[in-house]
């Protein structure tokens, strides 16, 4: 055996190819699943100690009678300078 995975088949060795790509498949949904929880405890916390994400001075708010409109890109960046630190440290970790 070469590493592959195998299946028994009518008393016979068959190799599937599609068990690669479901393997490939199957990590990147338990990564998503993994950065999906990790910014969602991030939330968690940042309500939690009284962040105000969202309602920082510079995001855009606009109500009227008919609806409202709402930007916060003081927020956006914000969470951009956050990200970008943190991806750059960690691929500074993983690169040693």
């Amino acid at each position: 055996m070469d590493g592959r995975p195998w299946t028994m088949v009518s008393w016979s060795i068959v190799y599937c190819p599609w068990s690669d790509l479901m393997e490939n498949i199957a990590r990147y949904i338990m990564i998503g699943g993994i950065v999906l929880f990790l910014i969602g405890g991030g939330v968690y916390l940042a309500a939690k100690f009284g962040i105000p994400l969202g309602r920082l001075p510079g995001d855009i708010r606009i109500e009227g009678e008919n609806g409202s409109f709402y930007f916060p890109i003081t927020t956006s960046i914000l969470v951009s300078v956050v990200l970008t630190v943190v991806l750059y440290l960690i691929s500074r970790w993983l690169n040693k």
